[in-house]
Formats: structure tokens, C-alpha cells, sequence
């Protein structure tokens, strides 16, 4: 099932309009400032330079001398893995986002879903979320480095990982050869998912072959320029990450006292036992706050981070 957070047509649907205050993602909603746009970014086609300016400054970030491609979002990433390799067994390390499997599905692969690492062994194809979505599962590189000698190739969806940056196998990728791909968001950390940024990154024949499948002009000239800024400015990137882990604890605190018991999570989001998952949004939604719940459980309910005091307080207010 296609199912996604973010989905305020369907809150509004059955509970009406109003300030919605949208927790269903595990979006940053303290964005990083929009930087001040050339007249160029609008209005010129991208250039091989800018593109590869970007490719540089995300390969700086996330640590590694591995090639990257620059995409449409990890989204784009995750419609484009299945055409790298004839279609086959893959092997989905499960529950976790469900784009994964449906994206291999359209294209004819064979998707088995698996509950452990080791269950994914002999995969022709082999995804991993890390940390996982929604439970918050996560694996160190030392563990999917031997994973990946087990598999064709090893799909490693880092898209919850920069305030993880512990997790991260990017840096590893050098001695891994052509059977691991890593794909990043840019969106989720930064709060910018309107700008539909993403990155892959991997061996050079994976990386070029991803680049053929998305043609050109894969990411837009705003998304370019927005992207150079924000992967370049550390002091925004550390403070963000401190911020993110207070904040969650702080939502911790807050569900617990509302008599839910933490099942996982990242910075950017945490996920609960609730007991009765339909009950709770109902709640929350009563107060115009939309949160995610899951169709394989009853219990979970999923929330992403205030982002100023007043939401914080509206949450508190619901949840008491």
C-alpha cells in the first residue's frame, strides 16, 4: 500500500479546514533560510558546471570520494534503482517506507520483505533503510559492509541520517566496490521538500547509469543553488543536529506522559505504542494536528518535531 505522511487532503477530508499543524512527516520544520536567488537559477538551464558544483559540495558533507548524482529527490532515486539491474529477487528489509518495494514491483523485480539483515542474503537486489522508517531501527556500517558481500547489490536509503551521521556507510564506499548504492535526502533535514532534492551515491558505472535513466536536467536551477548553500554551511548543519535530539527527547517526555510507550526513532520523528493508534489521531486531529499511522499496525502512531513554541504548546494542549 501506497500510503504516505503529509497527506492534509485526506485530514481535511474527514475532519474539515483549519491551521493545520502537520506532523505526519518526519520533515524539519525549522527550515534552513532560503538563500537569495540569482535571476539565472530561474531562468537558465542548468549547466554541466553548476551540477557538478553541487555533486561536490554533497560529497564534502557526507564524507566520502565515492561519485554522486544529484536527483529529484531520494524519491527519484528510489523509481530509477530497479532499471540499474535486470529485474530479479530483491529483498526488503521490512516494515519501513513503502516505496521501496512498490518501486521494484512496477518494474517486474520478484520483492520478498525480510525481518532481519540476514534474511536478505542471496538477494539479487537488498534494501535497507538506516535508521529505519517508522521504527528507527538502525545498523553500523561494519554490519552492512559484510551484509553487502551477501547480496548482488545493497541499496542503503540514508535519508533520515544526517543527525546520524554515525550510520552512515558514505564514507565506506571507496572499499566497497560497485555493490553498494547509498541514497540521501536533502529535504528531511533541512525542511526544504518542496525544493526536490536528493543525492546517489556509488561506484561510477551505477552512478552513470543512474544519470542516462534521469536525463538531463534531473534537478532545477533553484533546487542547485539552495542546495550549494545549505550543504555548505556547517554551523546551520551542527546546530540543527543539537536542536533535533533536544527536540525529541522533548516529544518523548510529552508522549510518555500521554500514556504512550516509545517503540523508535530518529531526530526527526518518533513512533509510539499507542494501544489504539485510530483513537489517537482522532484526538490529535480534533486539534488540527495531523499525525501517521501505519496500515500493518494498530498501535503505532508516528509524529514529526514541532518547530516553535506555539505548535509545541498546541501539541501539549492535545495531548493532555
Amino acid at each position: 500500500m501506497r500510503d504516505h505522511g503529509g497527506d492534509l487532503d485526506r485530514a481535511r477530508a474527514h475532519y474539515g479546514d483549519g491551521d493545520w499543524l502537520d506532523l505526519s512527516t518526519g520533515i524539519n520544520r525549522v527550515p534552513y533560510p532560503l538563500p537569495e536567488l540569482v535571476p539565472r537559477a530561474w531562468t537558465a538551464l542548468p549547466t554541466g558546471e553548476d551540477r557538478r558544483a553541487l555533486e561536490a559540495a554533497a560529497r564534502r558533507i557526507y564524507g566520502t570520494a565515492a561519485e554522486v548524482a544529484a536527483l529529484a529527490g531520494a524519491q527519484a532515486a528510489i523509481q530509477l534503482v530497479p532499471r540499474l539491474l535486470p529485474p530479479g529477487r530483491a529483498a526488503v528489509l521490512t516494515p519501513t517506507y513503502n516505496e521501496h518495494a512498490a518501486a521494484l514491483s512496477a518494474q517486474g523485480w520478484q520483492v520478498v520483505p525480510a525481518r532481519e539483515p540476514a534474511d536478505l542474503a542471496g538477494a539479487d537486489l537488498a534494501v535497507v533503510v538506516n535508521p529505519n522508517n517508522p521504527d528507527g531501527r538502525s545498523w553500523s556500517p561494519c554490519d552492512l559492509a559484510a551484509l553487502a558481500v551477501r547480496v548482488g547489490l545493497l541499496v542503503v536509503d540514508e535519508s533520515f541520517a544526517d543527525a546520524h551521521p554515525e550510520l552512515s556507510l558514505a564514507p565506506h564506499l571507496a572499499e566497497l566496490g560497485k555493490r553498494v548504492l547509498v541514497l540521501r535526502s536533502f529535504g528531511k533535514f533541512y525542511g526544504l521538500a518542496g525544493v526536490r532534492l536528493g543525492f546517489a551515491l556509488g561506484a561510477a558505472p551505477l552512478i552513470e547509469r543512474l544519470r542516462v535513466l534521469a536525463g538531463p536536467w534531473a534537478v532545477s536551477g533553484p533546487a542547485i543553488a539552495t542546495g550549494c548553500a545549505a550543504l555548505a554551511d556547517e554551523v546551520w548543519q551542527q546546530a540543527t543536529v543539537a536542536r533535533l535530539h533536544q527536540d525529541a527527547a522533548r516529544l518523548d517526555v510529552l508522549a510518555e506522559a500521554a500514556g504512550w510507550q516509545l517503540l523508535g526513532g530518529t531526530a526527526l520523528f518518533r513512533t509510539y505504542e499507542t494501544g489504539g493508534a485510530a483513537a489517537e489521531q482522532r484526538r490529535l486531529a480534533r486539534a488540527a494536528i495531523w499525525s501517521r499511522r501505519f496500515p500493518y499496525s494498530k498501535a503505532w502512531l508516528r509524529l514529526g518535531l514541532p518547530g516553535n513554541e506555539v505548535q509545541w504548546r498546541r501539541l501539549e494542549a492535545a495531548l493532555a
